[in-house]
C-alpha cells in the first residue's frame, strides 16, 4: 500500500496513552458485555453460557467490533480516547471509514494475540505507529 501520511501536523500519541485509552474503553466495554450476557440469559434459562460456546463469543465479538468500530467511524474516537484526547485519522483522506475501522479492529486483534508485539512495534518505529496502523492505514494522533 503507497500511503501519503500527514503526520507533520499532528503529533502521533505514544505507546502509554494508547493503553490507558485502551484500558478506560475496556472498563466501559466489559460492563457492556456484562448487560449484553444479561440479556441473553432468559434464553439459556437462567443457567451459566458454556465456557467455549461458539455461538456466544461470536455475540461478544461482534458487539466489541460495533462498539470500537461505530466510534471510530462517527468521529474517531472511543470515550477511552476522548478522555486521552486522542483521535484517529485515516492515512489519505483523515475520514475512518467502515473499512478502515474493520481492518483496524481485526488487525489489532492479531496485534494482540502476538503477545502485544503489534502494539509494542509502536516502540521502534519511528513515528510511533503500531502494526495495526499500518495494516488499517489509519493512525491516532494526540488532540491539542
Amino acid at each position: 500500500m503507497n500511503y501519503r501520511i500527514d503526520t507533520q501536523n499532528y503529533l502521533t500519541c505514544n505507546l502509554l496513552r494508547r493503553f490507558a485509552a485502551i484500558f478506560y474503553d475496556l472498563l466501559l466495554l466489559s460492563t457492556m458485555l456484562f448487560f449484553a450476557t444479561l440479556i441473553i440469559l432468559p434464553f439459556t434459562n437462567g443457567n451459566a453460557i458454556i465456557s467455549g460456546n461458539i455461538p456466544y463469543n461470536i455475540y461478544l465479538l461482534g458487539l466489541c467490533y460495533l462498539y470500537f468500530s461505530w466510534h471510530w467511524t462517527h468521529g474517531g474516537q472511543t470515550p477511552g480516547m476522548r478522555v486521552w484526547n486522542i483521535r484517529l485519522r485515516a492515512f489519505n483522506s483523515g475520514r475512518i471509514t467502515w473499512k478502515i475501522a474493520s481492518l483496524r479492529f481485526i488487525s489489532a486483534i492479531i496485534s494482540l494475540m502476538l503477545f502485544g508485539a503489534g502494539f509494542f512495534w509502536s516502540l521502534l518505529d519511528h513515528r510511533k505507529f503500531a502494526l495495526h496502523d499500518y495494516c488499517s492505514g489509519s493512525y491516532p494522533f494526540k488532540v491539542t
